[in-house]
């Protein structure tokens, strides 16, 4: 047990002292999951919005697909993406194998069928009281979909929160994309993962603390979404 405890203040040294290996993984991390999230919400959104509100030939399939890939490793994901942009394969030309943008779009990847899948379900189980209510107000086609849009709001603020405590915990993508190259495309869960075997547990707690309040926040910040809604 000492061996933890003295990891526990080890690991708050660090923090304290803001570590410059802990910070460089922390601002790789926080990074890649902002911008991997803004795509995906960006894509998934409008995909979510048409395949709860209209209906149209192979939605139910469509949403079987959909609903298939939110359980989709993200080694799986990892290896896909690998045999893609690996200097063998069909966009290796563009070099995104272990970098910055090769793991944005790994985690763009896992992010976007949760950012679909939960905004189609919000739009299909809108209370049908008030799509009468915003028809009755004689509103084009258009003027419907911003009002939807603003009234499922916190529902749909909801699905990006899923989405990013996804994204900022997973490790397969920063693994096998990003390789975790130190200072440069190292995330705080493939530093835990590394300095862990390495015996290292200072540096592997003191991430492990942050990704932990990190996670927390999302949480407790979904929390007040799910009342607001």
């Amino acid at each position: 047990m000492d061996f933890i405890q003295e990891g526990f203040i080890q690991a708050l040294k660090l923090i304290v002292h803001f570590d410059p290996q802990t910070l460089s993984a922390i601002l790789v991390t926080i990074k890649t999951s902002c911008i991997s999230i803004l795509i995906a919400l960006i894509i998934g959104l409008p995909l979510g919005f048409i395949l709860g509100y209209f209906d149209f030939f192979m939605k139910r399939f469509l949403k079987l697909i959909v609903d298939t890939f939110l359980a989709m490793p993200t080694v799986v994901i990892g290896l896909v993406l690998y045999a893609l942009i690996s200097y063998r394969g069909p966009f290796g030309e563009y070099g995104l194998l272990y970098t910055i943008p090769g793991i944005i779009i790994g985690q763009s990847v896992l992010a976007l069928p949760i950012i679909i899948s939960l905004s189609s379900t919000a739009v299909e189980n809108m209370d049908k009281k008030l799509s009468l209510t915003l028809q009755s107000f004689g509103l084009s086609k258009m003027q419907m979909i911003k009002s939807t849009l603003f009234e499922l709001r916190y529902a749909l603020l909801a699905s990006v929160v899923v989405a990013y405590s996804r994204v900022i915990s997973e490790i397969g993508i920063g693994m096998m994309i990003g390789g975790n190259i130190k200072w440069h495309t190292r995330t705080m869960t493939t530093a835990i993962s590394l300095e862990t075997s390495k015996g290292e547990f200072a540096l592997a707690i003191a991430l492990g603390i942050i990704l932990i309040a990190i996670a927390l926040c999302v949480n407790v910040f979904l929390q007040f979404l799910r009342k607001k809604g």
